[in-house]
């Protein structure tokens, strides 16, 4: 079994866009009954104060309260109503940003990932938001949990580099949707979204 460290919360960037760029090469670790299943962050989305995009934007519900955590916390709704997205609680309290996660490269417990997805080719087990919430069954149930500390969900890092990152516009958004706020892996095969968006 790979040993990860805690991803500390001093660690964490209290600016929404630096955060998401320090995400990429961290990772994921969801630990379940069967075992433990775990990605490399390899692309984040920013959302930023004043972001007409973000959640946070018209100020808290009780569905988006977990956006205004400390920095850290995981924030899950599920999209359309079909697909949950994780994101990151990333500013002082009260403050409703964050960074979702939008793609990660499958490392630990992949039979487990394949069964969640139901599908074989590790290029498509968590390529995608909806995708890697599925591939680690991420849902509201792991809403407000403090992802800088282990349990059933937590972010870690193994000091990996995680080489050249580029920066873009955000997916599938209208609102602000010309923002340059969208952090990936130059190359890697693991991110998602249309090849024109990814060079």
């Amino acid at each position: 079994m790979v040993i990860y460290r805690p991803l500390t919360r001093s660690e964490l960037p209290d600016d929404t866009a630096s955060l998401a760029r320090t995400l990429i090469g961290k990772i994921v670790v969801r630990e379940l009954p069967e075992g433990i299943a775990s990605g490399r962050i390899v692309e984040t989305e920013a959302y930023v104060t004043g972001d007409a995009a973000g959640h946070g934007y018209r100020g808290m519900t009780p569905r988006n309260r977990s956006l205004f955590l400390e920095p850290g916390h995981a924030y899950v709704y599920l999209a359309y109503g079909i697909s949950y997205m994780l994101n990151v609680s990333s500013e002082m309290p009260g403050v409703g940003t964050g960074v979702l996660i939008r793609a990660l490269e499958p490392l630990e417990g992949i039979p487990i990932m394949r069964l969640n997805r139901g599908i074989e080719r590790l290029r498509d087990l968590a390529r995608g938001p909806g995708r890697l919430a599925q591939a680690l069954q991420i849902d509201r149930s792991l809403d407000g949990l403090d992802l800088c500390r282990k349990g059933p969900l937590w972010l870690a890092t193994d000091e990996h580099q995680a080489g050249d990152i580029a920066q873009g516009v955000r997916i599938g958004i209208t609102k602000d949707a010309d923002r340059p706020l969208r952090f990936y892996v130059k190359g890697s095969a693991f991110v998602s979204g249309p090849k024109s968006l990814n060079g």
